[in-house]
């Protein structure tokens, strides 16, 4: 199996850990809440377009890389 699948595998289970951290931020409520909570998610779109990025690159190569 190529190891690219584990990069993009160990990304997915970040950008889970980013999600469930902001939500709980949210879920303490308050104004801090709310701004670690906008952090947390704003972290989670970076990964997240990482993650994306590595997909496209997978798959433009074939699946080989």
């Amino acid at each position: 199996m190529s190891p690219m699948i584990y990069v993009i595998g160990i990304g997915c289970i970040i950008v889970v850990l980013i999600l469930a951290r902001g939500i709980a931020q949210m879920g303490r409520g308050g104004i801090e809440g709310a701004k670690k909570s906008n952090q947390m998610m704003k972290w989670r779109i970076i990964m997240q377009l990482i993650v994306v990025i590595l997909v496209v690159i997978f798959v433009a190569l074939g699946g080989k890389a």
